[in-house]
């Protein structure tokens, strides 16, 4: 057996580093930071312990790259949306995202960087502040896409961009509560129509 060849001590031939991220964010996505134990996460991931901490690091360094994994899928929508033509078409776009990613047919239905700190523990300060910077840099872009589109002529020059944006940002945090309680996908979608009937004309 070459060294090219030889499997890892601890780790499944089948090992997929993408996969067990996916699966680890499953696991995060449901039951938040504090809630996610490592037995848990190691049974999803289908690797034991010393595998994790050899492959991703401590629990706290496995949700960071879960965190990177979450932002550059499921919530890539915020990114993509940016390059619609005009500020309403942003704003639907990235508003029904919102509403598709927290009703996945099978993700948890809910927002990870909400669901991830509901509950904070002291000892998990740390953990809080870093999706919080994260939940900040979104929210930054929203509000430039905003601020181009008003600089463009595409908004009123009544407008006020930073509040116009942070409407956004709190309809998009609503709907995953939504999606949390129950609500289905066909009345998120209601909901995001009823919040763009007074985008400023």
């Amino acid at each position: 057996m070459t060294a090219e060849t030889a499997n890892p001590v601890g780790r499944p031939r089948s090992f997929d580093k993408d996969q067990a991220l996916d699966a680890a964010m499953h696991v995060f996505w449901t039951y938040g930071y504090e809630g996610a134990s490592l037995t848990a996460l190691t049974e999803a991931m289908g690797i034991n312990r010393p595998s994790l901490y050899a492959t991703f690091g401590d629990k706290k360094s496995l949700f960071s790259k879960v965190l990177d994994r979450y932002t550059e899928g499921p919530i890539s929508y915020v990114v993509n949306a940016i390059d619609q033509p005009t500020a309403r078409a942003f704003a639907e776009d990235l508003l029904i995202g919102a509403a598709d990613s927290a009703t996945g047919a099978d993700t948890p239905h809910s927002c990870l960087f909400l669901q991830s700190v509901s509950t904070p523990d002291p000892e998990a300060d740390s953990i809080q502040q870093e999706v919080v910077r994260r939940r900040n840099i979104g929210n930054k872009l929203i509000i430039q896409r905003l601020i181009r589109a008003k600089r463009e002529g595409d908004l009123p020059s009544d407008c006020n961009p930073a509040d116009l944006g942070r409407f956004l940002i709190s309809v998009m945090r609503g709907l995953a509560v939504l999606a949390a309680d129950g609500a289905s996908r066909a009345e998120l979608h209601r909901t995001v129509q009823t919040a763009l009937s007074i985008w400023p004309k």
